[in-house]
Parts: C-alpha cells; sequence; structure tokens
C-alpha cells in the first residue's frame, strides 16, 4: 500500500468521528504563522494552537515569498489575524545548499534551465534570516503598521522557541 492509500484509510476513520464542521472560517486566536515545512515542526502543537485557532503558512524555510505576502493579507484584511509569527528551526536544510548549487544541479541533471522558480531562498545565518522575514512582511506597504510581527527560531532538540528581535 503508498504513503498515499495509508493517508486516505486513515482519513475514513478521522471522518468517521469528525467534530470540527462548525467551526468559524475566521482564526479564532487572530494569529497567522509563517513557518518551515520541515516535518519535524508540529506547529499547532508546539504554539499551545487547537484547529481553528490560526492560520499557518508552510514552505521550505519559512521564507516570506510573494505567496506567504499574498496568504498574510488575505488572513489580516479578509479574516481578522492582527499578529503575524515568523518561526524557522535549528538544523533547517536551508542552511545546507546554495540557490545557485542546487540550480546547476538540476540544470545538469534534467539537461535544461527554465523560468522558474527565480530563488530558492537558501540562507547561511538562521536567525539573521528570520530578521529578514519580519523586515520583508514589515516593509510591504499593504502590511498595516500596527500588526505585531515578531520572529523566532524552534529548537529541534529542546523544543523551545527563541524569540530574535528585528
Amino acid at each position: 500500500m503508498s504513503t498515499i492509500d495509508e493517508a486516505l484509510k486513515a482519513n475514513q476513520h478521522y471522518a468517521e468521528n469528525f467534530k470540527l464542521a462548525n467551526l468559524p472560517i475566521p482564526p479564532a486566536r487572530k494569529l497567522a504563522v509563517v513557518a518551515c515545512m520541515d516535518a519535524r515542526l508540529t506547529v499547532e502543537e508546539f504554539l499551545g494552537l487547537k484547529t481553528g485557532d490560526a492560520h499557518i503558512i508552510r514552505n521550505a524555510g519559512g521564507v516570506v515569498t510573494d505567496d506567504a505576502i499574498r496568504s498574510l493579507l488575505i488572513s489580516h484584511y479578509l479574516l481578522g489575524t492582527n499578529e503575524f509569527m515568523i518561526v524557522n528551526h535549528t538544523d533547517c536544510g536551508m542552511l545546507k545548499f546554495k540557490d545557485e548549487e542546487l540550480r546547476d544541479r538540476l540544470e545538469r541533471e534534467k539537461g535544461t534551465a527554465v523560468v522558474g522558480p527565480d530563488h530558492f531562498y537558501s540562507f547561511a545565518d538562521l536567525r539573521q534570516n528570520v530578521r529578514r522575514q519580519i523586515q520583508r512582511v514589515k516593509a510591504h506597504p499593504w502590511v498595516p503598521k500596527e500588526i505585531t510581527v515578531r520572529g523566532f527560531v524552534f529548537d529541534v532538540k529542546t523544543g523551545k522557541l527563541e524569540e530574535v528581535k528585528a
């Protein structure tokens, strides 16, 4: 059985006892989180959140890309969030390569260059990356100045969050 088939089987069991149909669309805690897609991060759990509490936007590196900004703007303007949290983590795979190296590898292995993605957003300094993501959010002209934007590093060995000041 494939992993997707296993997931579908698990979903059948989940749906039999599903009790979240009446949750409102806006997140109850008015929080939006941009976090890394790393499978070791259980974002809701380490932030003490329940289903329906927050918007969780995940991608490789917890990077504030154009699409993350799009999601944050929708989250705020249409669904009422008023605090944004950026979460990166220790031992991140994005620290282990450079964009140019991956692009060169893909072009070499696939025998062609492509238009996109333009960037993979690798980084060499974890805390500097968190500061950069905070600044990307704060600098966007459509993000209201009164929105709280804070950044953190999650330690995958201890489970603790460390705040990174912008």
